[in-house]
């Protein structure tokens, strides 16, 4: 079984390079930039899906996020 804190760190991890990743997707405009940012909130918005109360919402970000992605996709194709 791993250790809490290994978990616990990576939990962590998931979260502050989804948050720099949508900061910088969002500045570039850069779909990577976001789709990393979906991808990597994932373990996240897993955890959440779980709660009986209002944050069972956080959950539905990696949608969000992964339609601004595919927004931003199709802005710069057309460009």
């Amino acid at each position: 079984m791993a250790d809490s804190n290994t978990i616990l760190f990576l939990w962590q991890l998931s979260f502050f390079i989804s948050g720099v990743t949508l900061i910088v997707g969002i500045f570039k405009k850069s779909w990577v930039f976001m789709l990393i940012s979906t991808i990597t909130f994932l373990p996240i918005a897993y955890y959440f899906l779980g709660a009986v109360n209002a944050f069972k919402y956080i959950g539905l970000t990696p949608i969000v996020l992964f339609i601004v992605a595919i927004l931003f996709w199709f802005l710069k194709r057309k460009s």
